[in-house]
């Protein structure tokens, strides 16, 4: 490689660098609000019995699972199996969050928790799968451990600016499950 082509590939490298920095300040405001929102207004209910108890069964119920039929319960809510979907929506954690959503003012606009397997096991809105373990939401939290707080980037979702945020959710310090919260980002300024 000449001179001159060695220039200009640093030269390149340069201008993607002094972009980069101003990229992440651009995501920086809404992982620090978000995060923050979460410890303060979130976190505090995560150990509630109700929580609790419903992934701890979810877990036992789910145990020796193999990955075959991890798939065939995920292909039976994408074929809208109404007995399995309505296992799901019709609970009392879906319930509880539905009323953490409501009382929320707007701010939290869905929410669903995982088990240890990735598996749905409360909600209060429709996901389009029953199984997150394949996705960030799942890997990047539960699959860390505890105290995990991991904020997506923001997408447009019927003119609002939303930030999924997904949360490991622990009992006695062992990672149990995951939660994952859409945020109004702009409902944090």
């Amino acid at each position: 490689m000449t001179i001159r082509n060695r220039l200009a590939v640093l030269a390149a490298a340069a201008s993607i660098l002094a972009i980069a920095p101003a990229v992440a300040q651009d995501e920086a405001p809404h992982v620090k609000s978000a995060t923050a929102y979460v410890q303060k207004n979130i976190e505090p209910w995560l150990s509630d019995p109700v929580v609790v108890t419903a992934i701890v069964e979810s877990n036992k119920k789910h145990k020796k699972l193999m990955q075959e039929e991890i798939t065939a319960l995920d292909k039976a809510w994408v074929a809208k199996d109404q007995a399995l979907i309505d296992g799901i929506r019709k609970n009392k954690l879906s319930e509880f969050l539905i009323k953490k959503k409501e009382a929320s003012g707007g701010v939290i606009t869905e929410a669903f928790v995982m088990d240890n397997r990735g598996l749905n096991v409360g909600q209060t809105d429709g996901t389009s799968d029953l199984w997150q373990a394949d996705e960030a939401k799942w890997q990047k939290t539960y699959a860390v451990g505890p105290g995990t707080i991991f904020v997506d980037k923001v997408e447009e979702e019927d003119g609002k600016k939303i930030a999924q945020v997904s949360v490991t959710i622990s009992d006695k310090d062992t990672a149990i499950g995951a939660v994952t919260f859409g945020i109004d980002v702009d409902k944090l300024k």
